[in-house]
């Protein structure tokens, strides 16, 4: 038997579905982020960062794109024989074979591969958020304060504290009461769903806890360990921490990137982020062509005119295209005399020549407008975009798309575009 002090345990199974077309075909978790990173990037830095050396991933949800990202951890210096980086997905059992049914559910059915390390420790973390932390210092909080777990939480302001899990605390952190999503909080110091549990409580609770239906950390394991008067602690995080779970939390995001003083700074040499790379060429910038305010990924050829945007790797801009305040994904064409604002375009994207996208006046989305919307046009990956055609915003497009598809070469404002099979 091997022994970690601490191992951490990463969801990242989750679809996302708020992200749209964005996750049809992967983990929110794989969604690109920042130029060249993915979002997973960020939780499994922080972990090498912070000397935690042994991170079982836990997926579900179109695994293949994040395991081909993970690999066998070498961009992370998780390529270890003890411990290192291990994709844990549901398995066959002898019996009460099950999907992850919720976030305790998935620890639960990994109790075999936890005790392989025998820890003091358990760090249980999501694969979806945007942040730096140093997860020793929380473990030395809570240690110091002799917690059975410990919550990481943050402030945030007091009319959307209802939309998080709320811990109400004494003056010592202590807490008092967890409410889940509260209509009347009573508190704003919000759950980030970053816990630190000792090892005998977390298998206590899984293990009293194991029959109940879609088994979660919010609603069901620290209710438990609340109830049998467990010492549960707050660690108060002040940092810049971002959930990029819907379209407009992620085009927000990757903005904050480029501003002058950004909020969350990729460049700090003493805590980088680190991911799986392709080998690529530098970028190619013309002597034409204007970039103001922008992230451009390595390989990427640019020709036309950048504003305020974040454009990944090996993407091509031919002459005359204006893309402003927009995300353009690895691998994406877009051809001459196009207009893009305020886009998200997926990758392996070919956008033809004269296309507009983000034009006119805004109008709901007809399908879904809890997910497209704040005027965001979306393109979904390996799409093709037709030749002169002008898009309106809060539409979305995915699939190999002809003339034939656009009445007068025009998707109004509004409009969903998904050609049957792309959604597969």
């Amino acid at each position: 038997m091997y022994k970690k002090e601490m191992i951490a345990m990463l969801l990242a199974g989750g679809q996302g579905s708020r992200l749209g077309v964005l996750t049809y075909n992967g983990a929110k978790p794989a969604v690109a982020f920042g130029g060249k990173y993915r979002i997973i990037d960020f939780p499994l830095s922080n972990c090498i960062n912070s000397g935690v050396d042994t991170v079982g991933v836990l997926t579900q949800y179109q695994p293949l794109r994040l395991n081909s990202h993970i690999g066998i951890g070498i961009p992370w210096d998780l390529d270890r024989n003890i411990g290192g980086v291990s994709i844990l997905p549901p398995y066959e059992k002898s019996k009460n074979s099950q999907w992850y049914t919720g976030t305790a559910n998935a620890i639960y059915q990994n109790l075999a591969y936890m005790e392989d390390y025998h820890p003091d420790y358990v760090l249980i973390l999501s694969g979806d958020h945007i942040y730096k932390m140093d997860y020793e210092i929380m473990l030395n909080f809570h240690k110091a304060n002799g917690a059975e777990i410990t919550i990481a939480a943050m402030p945030v302001p007091m009319e959307e504290a209802k939309r998080f899990g709320i811990v109400i605390t004494d003056e010592h952190k202590k807490i008092q009461d967890f409410e889940e999503k509260p209509e009347n909080p009573r508190s704003n110091l919000a759950s980030m769903g970053i816990y630190i549990f000792n090892w005998k409580t977390l298998k206590e609770a899984l293990l009293a806890l194991a029959n109940q239906p879609a088994l979660d950390f919010g609603k069901h394991v620290i209710p438990y360990c609340h109830g049998k008067n467990a010492p549960l602690y707050a660690y108060e995080f002040n940092g810049y921490w971002k959930d990029v779970g819907t379209l407009n939390s992620y085009w927000e995001a990757n903005m904050e990137l480029i501003d002058i003083i950004p909020e969350f700074n990729l460049y700090e040499e003493y805590w980088k982020i680190y991911t799986s790379s392709e080998i690529l060429p530098p970028q190619y910038i013309s002597s034409d062509s204007i970039v103001e305010r922008s992230i451009i990924g390595e390989g990427t050829t640019v020709l036309g005119k950048v504003y305020n945007s974040v454009i990944g790797c090996g993407i091509t801009i031919e002459e005359g295209t204006v893309v402003r305040d927009s995300i353009i994904m690895n691998r994406t064409v877009i051809g001459k005399n196009c207009e893009l604002y305020k886009a998200i375009v997926a990758e392996d994207v070919v956008i033809g020549d004269s296309v507009k996208l983000g034009i006119g006046e805004e109008a709901e989305n007809e399908t879904d407008p809890h997910i497209y919307n704040h005027g965001i046009v979306t393109i979904g990956e390996k799409s093709i975009i037709p030749d002169h055609l002008t898009v309106g915003k809060n539409s979305v497009i995915f699939g190999k798309m002809s003339a034939a598809d656009f009445e007068d070469n025009y998707l109004a404002s509004g409009k969903t575009l998904i050609k049957a099979g792309d959604e597969a």
